[in-house]
């Protein structure tokens, strides 16, 4: 099994908040990211698939073909956006977290893939902060 990764990078807004709850708990649970006025980070998506190279390409699937996929699903909806309002596939009231992101961008990208699986999505909100998933 051979493992390929593309980076795709977008930029976006967003802000973590319970309306049930009051602005101390917010601030308490959620810090800086609950900034009333949004905030932003410069997202690093790593998106890999995996599979067998095919005998005469040498590829998994087209880089580029990927890379398309990648823009067409995920970062032409969601760069230049803010998460908690401009996304159709972020579900009214979900915290945009790195965590939750992860599993919608899974949920989006998987079943436009072909000759290939999906094995991991990676995104970095910032250098010291990213989360993965493997479809479990």
């Amino acid at each position: 099994m051979v493992y390929l990764t593309r980076r795709e990078r977008f930029n976006a807004a967003h802000k973590l908040w319970v309306t049930a709850w009051s602005d101390e708990q917010n601030l308490a649970v959620f810090g800086k990211c609950a900034n009333r006025n949004w905030h932003g980070h410069n997202y690093d998506l790593f998106v890999t698939v995996k599979g067998q190279p095919d005998p005469v390409t040498g590829f998994i699937i087209d880089v580029k073909v990927l890379s398309d996929i990648i823009k067409r699903v995920i970062v032409d909806k969601v760069d230049h956006s803010n998460l908690n309002l401009d996304v159709d596939f972020i579900p009214e009231g979900m915290q945009p977290t790195t965590e939750n992101l992860v599993i919608l961008f899974w949920k989006q990208l998987e079943p436009h893939l072909q000759g290939c699986r999906l094995h991991a999505i990676k995104l970095y909100e910032t250098e010291n902060i990213y989360a993965e998933y493997f479809g479990e």
